[in-house]
């Protein structure tokens, strides 16, 4: 097992290495210039393993940094992702509005979500409109068959 990474979720792929790390944040309607702060302080004051892919996530938005971007301090996000249509289902099942959830039931609905991917016996060609952006960027493809890590509470 990995030591403790310090972010709230990270995925190992088939080959145990690190492929995802993802922060989780409850906040809504932030712009890109607000979470390239955020992570340029992330990384600024703690030291963190490197994951080829790095995912921030709040309920109506995702931005992922891929490959060279991932550390850069300044880098804009490699793609900006309009949450709802794969967050929505989940908030309906779990009976709360997006501006209401909490940031455990957040971090459970992501977890269940990653898990769907990682176990996903889907041809990306049948993936969802909506999730393109997997194919794309290669992350799909780094999931599956992997290992998803939680990170224990402090």
């Amino acid at each position: 097992m990995r030591p403790d990474s310090g972010w709230d979720l990270s995925v190992d792929n088939r080959n145990g290495q690190l492929a995802l790390a993802v922060e989780i944040k409850r906040k809504t309607n932030v712009s890109p210039e607000w979470t390239i702060k955020l992570r340029r302080n992330i990384f600024a004051h703690r030291t963190f393993p490197k994951a080829p892919y790095f995912l921030m996530v709040f309920p109506d938005k995702f931005y992922l940094w891929s490959n060279a971007e991932a550390y850069q301090d300044q880098s804009e996000p490699t793609y900006i992702i309009d949450a709802s249509p794969i967050l929505q289902p989940y908030f309906e099942r779990a009976g709360v509005a997006a501006d209401q959830i909490s940031g455990a039931s957040l971090e459970l609905i992501i977890t269940s979500w990653l898990g769907e991917i990682i176990h996903s016996d889907q041809l990306p060609e049948n993936i969802d409109a909506s999730q393109q952006w997997l194919i794309e960027s290669g992350l799909y493809a780094a999931l599956i068959g992997g290992k998803l890590e939680h990170e224990a509470a402090a």
